[in-house]
């Protein structure tokens, strides 16, 4: 196993815990993107990370949770994550979980630390966009 594929597994790890507090494995320039979606939109730095999550998360959901499902190493820097969400939301009452919400994450991984981190809601766009198959 690859030492971006352990460093993508210790995140998500924490994530499925529900613990967002850590960002020593990001990048201090580190590109987040949400590719798709009711907000698509590019941020740069680990506090524009956290605001655009913030905005995605925190506002309408209690107890987010993102679980790893499958991890696939698409080259030497990139390791796309297919994952579930999980919350329940503060208005509707809905549990993601129970929804089977799901998409995919890509993160670039260089020197130990994730550069770029986009977003998918939609799992097939992923796939398209990196030309891979399911």
């Amino acid at each position: 196993m690859s030492e971006n594929l352990d460093l993508v597994r210790a995140i998500y790890a924490d994530w499925e815990r529900g613990d967002f507090s850590r960002s020593d494995w990001a990048d201090p320039e580190i590109e987040f993107a949400i590719a798709d979606g009711p907000n698509p939109g590019v941020w740069t730095g680990i506090a524009g990370m956290a605001a655009a999550a913030r905005g995605l998360w925190a506002k309408d959901l209690h107890d987010h949770r993102v679980e790893a499902e499958d991890y696939r190493e698409v080259d030497d820097e990139r390791v796309l994550v297919n994952c579930m969400f999980g919350g329940r939301g503060k208005s509707s009452g809905l549990d993601l979980g129970d929804l089977r919400a799901t998409g995919a994450h890509l993160l670039h991984v260089r020197g130990e630390k994730v550069t770029r981190f986009v977003l998918y809601w939609d799992r097939d766009r992923a796939l398209a966009d990196l030309g891979l198959e399911e």
